[in-house]
């Protein structure tokens, strides 16, 4: 029987695997019945028996270099949020599958899933040996998934030149035109901690001017309304061109200018916030005030209080002592900056994207089997499991099809309530896999 990403997305969701702590384990597991069913054998590799990673080699017909599909099974918390079918029962609703992992990304191996069993059913073989490598913990850090199996296996990635995962969030809804994201470049994480430090105090006495809650104020207005220096990258700037060109007017125009206007201070007017936002993080560094921490004492005035920062630095040769200095310029000196993590950066022999055959293998696919849409090469604010494996020398691209109705939101579901994906863009988006892994080169 043919293989359907539905019901394999449904069996995948009702898994919890929210990170932390994880427990993608019981995910694996049930991806190795799967292919032992199917006759495909499988490998699993773990810092324990609760956060497995598993990889599985499909044999290909060697007219192609081995594939890479990466998939993460972990997922982030539903706490505090209000959703209106339970997050981890996998309803079909009204043609959409309900849960979290629905489009970050279970949807997304569900589909890798169902193109492999599918080639496997009916005898045929990819163009090239495919490895699918379902890890763990890219929710967290990636250290007991992705950045385990790198640092500690890498001969299972031998001989591996390109690789396919999420999108990272990548997507963009404008001018009623499908676009299909391939996102050729990434950010890299910069977490940081701030840390103010004064005289504490009693909370019936008026506090001082200097007190630290004062300039706990000053720091996060600094933060929330003033962007960081702008600065110009490849990758961005093709994805800028190819946006206006598909565009009609007047959005076309607002798209261009932003690959000639150094807008420092204000949101890019002229589009769509939620756009505008988008495109604006990819063209400078950017850093977010996420958490507060300070007294637990309602009746205490803190003498400590500390920011934490998510920070990201473009791709490229960018640093973390050049994205610290913009930021202390931004909040002043009133206080000390920790890092707390750097994202590993893309080794610079395979740092600039590459747009040869097997980029233009997947446009092909986009444009054959959805002729109105449009292929989009995306910078994404965001990072992904992709980071790591490029530091074996892998070409990565976050290529995960899905025909959306325009305008449909689904993109900007990830990590909020609700999250869900249309049966039809599940079952495009294995067509679409289905047709690389035979065809590519």
């Amino acid at each position: 029987m043919p293989a359907h990403a539905v019901p394999l997305l449904q069996d995948l969701i009702r898994i919890n695997t929210v990170n932390p702590p994880g427990d993608e384990g019981q995910c694996v597991a049930y991806v190795e019945r799967l292919l032992s069913a199917a006759g495909i054998s499988t490998k699993i590799f773990g810092l324990d028996d609760r956060r497995t990673n598993l990889i599985a080699r499909i044999p290909g017909r060697g007219e192609a270099p081995p594939l890479l599909l990466h998939a993460h099974s972990d997922v982030v918390g539903v706490t505090g949020q209000n959703w209106l079918y339970p997050p981890f029962d996998g309803l079909l609703v009204d043609g959409e599958v309900w849960g979290r992992g629905a489009i970050d990304m279970k949807g997304g191996l569900a589909m890798m899933l169902a193109a492999l069993l599918n080639l496997r059913e009916r005898g045929e073989s990819p163009a090239g040996d495919v490895v699918l490598a379902v890890v763990a913990d890219e929710e967290a850090g990636s250290e007991s998934g992705a950045g385990f199996l790198v640092r500690e296996h890498p001969e299972l990635f031998d001989d591996v030149r390109y690789a396919i995962g999420e999108e990272g969030g990548a997507g963009v809804e404008l001018g009623g035109v499908r676009f299909h994201p391939i996102v050729v470049a990434e950010k890299r994480a910069a977490w940081l901690r701030l840390r103010l430090r004064g005289a504490g105090g009693h909370g019936s006495r008026l506090a001082p001017p200097d007190a630290t809650i004062a300039r706990l104020g000053g720091v996060l207005t600094a933060l929330s309304g003033v962007r960081l220096p702008r600065h110009p990258t490849a990758a961005a700037d093709r994805m800028l061109a190819a946006l206006s060109d598909a565009l009609p007017e007047p959005l076309a125009a607002e798209v261009a200018r932003l690959r000639h206007d150094n807008v420092r201070d204000a949101v890019p007017s002229g589009l769509p916030l939620e756009e505008a936002l988008l495109l604006d993080s990819v063209l400078r560094h950017t850093v977010n005030p996420t958490v507060v921490r300070a007294s637990d004492k309602i009746n205490v005035l803190p003498s400590e209080i500390t920011v934490d920062l998510d920070g990201r630095i473009l791709p490229g040769e960018f640093t973390m002592a050049g994205f610290l200095r913009e930021v202390q310029d931004l909040v002043g000196h009133d206080g000390e900056l920790e890092v707390l993590l750097e994202g590993e950066k893309v080794p610079a022999d395979i740092a600039e994207p590459e747009f040869g055959p097997f980029y233009e293998c997947l446009t092909g696919v986009l444009r054959k089997l959805d002729p109105m849409g449009v292929p989009l090469p995306m910078v994404t604010p965001a990072s992904t499991d992709a980071r790591l494996f490029a530091r074996l020398g892998i070409r990565c691209y976050g290529w995960l099809p899905l025909r959306l109705p325009p305008g449909s939101g689904h993109r900007r579901l990830l990590h909020v309530a609700n999250e869900r994906v249309p049966v039809d863009a599940l079952e495009f988006g294995t067509d679409c896999l289905t047709e690389l892994l035979l065809g590519y080169r």
